[in-house]
């Protein structure tokens, strides 16, 4: 069912969980898995930091899979809601069958003031979007 799945990280606990998940389902639907992460367009130490992150993110996938890496630019005055629109962007580009995030469980104002990058790509993408809850 799943060809393409794309999964977001950023280095958080929560996000190598989306990749141990998304490693699975890639694994049992055959599918390219594409681990991107995104960088604010004018933040070098970031992208830096998001170079090394998704190159151990790739070395920890098991042997066998068709594994990209992409590192996605998000507009830095948009906060969170440029990262939304980069992922969203990038998985509507690259035609991704499965979205997969991890999300920090906000809640209450918390929640509010800040959003939740899950909550907006379901909204925005055409594709399934599994989000991947802290254990």
């Amino acid at each position: 069912m799943f060809k393409k799945i794309m999964v977001a990280i950023d280095g958080s606990e929560i996000s190598m969980e989306a990749l141990r998940e998304s490693e699975r389902m890639a694994v049992s639907h055959h599918a390219t898995l594409r681990i991107v992460y995104a960088v604010a367009d004018s933040d070098e130490a970031d992208q830096q930091t998001g170079l090394k992150l998704l190159e151990q993110a790739k070395s920890a996938v098991g042997n066998g899979l068709d594994v990209e890496t992409c590192i996605l630019h998000a507009e830095a005055q948009y906060g969170l809601n440029g990262i939304a629109e980069a992922i969203a962007g990038a998985a509507n580009e690259w035609d991704a069958d499965l979205v997969v995030v991890g999300t920090a469980n906000r809640r209450g104002l918390e929640r509010f003031v800040i959003g939740s990058v899950a909550e907006q790509l379901i909204a925005k993408i055409d594709a399934s979007v599994l989000v991947v809850r802290p254990s």
